[in-house]
């Protein structure tokens, strides 16, 4: 996560529909849109903003087949050849036998796999501390749109006028 420097344009909207509705029309506009905070997730906010398609599913695929890789490696040479084991008059390696704890390893891989890239992609981890720098009212009941007037042509006013027309009940400026 990049270290917020520079001079914002911060607009704070009341209603999720009206700031999901504003980012198509700001970005025709061509505003360029930092992010938007919200109190919970707006579902097709990130189309509009233009993100793309994450690519979560595939690392929890590739965690839970590590998982269940390691659970087989681990039974099958422990079990059927450093130190074979007849249980139940059954043969040493015995797949069935295996699956309850293949299963376990599998969602324990991907859940401490998950919970780390998700850590490492937002930026988060030992010695970060976050808090909300835009307005501390969007962890509550409002959703803040940050706009970076560096990375914009329009003019300060032209921005504000823009957020002013899709909605938004207050612009302010914020400086990092």
């Amino acid at each position: 996560m990049a270290e917020l420097s520079g001079k914002y344009l911060v607009g704070v909207y009341d209603d999720d529909d009206t700031v999901l509705h504003a980012v198509p029309k700001l970005r025709k506009a061509g505003v360029k849109i930092k992010e938007v905070y919200s109190p919970f997730p707006i579902h097709g906010l990130d189309e509009a903003l233009g993100h793309p398609r994450t690519r979560i599913g595939i690392a929890a695929f590739m965690f839970g087949v590590t998982g269940c890789i390691v659970a087989l490696t681990l039974m099958i040479w422990t079990m059927g050849i450093d130190w074979p084991m007849i249980v139940g008059g059954k043969d040493p390696i015995s797949i069935p036998n295996y699956i309850p704890i293949t299963f376990e390893l599998t969602v324990l891989f991907t859940a401490f796999g998950m919970v780390t890239t998700f850590f490492i992609s937002n930026g988060l981890g030992p010695g970060t501390h976050f808090h909300p720098r835009f307005d501390v009212r969007s962890t509550d009941n409002k959703f803040v749109m940050a706009i970076d007037l560096g990375r914009n042509s329009m003019s300060e006013d032209e921005i504000s006028r823009a957020l002013k027309d899709s909605g938004a009940e207050e612009v302010n400026i914020k400086q990092f």
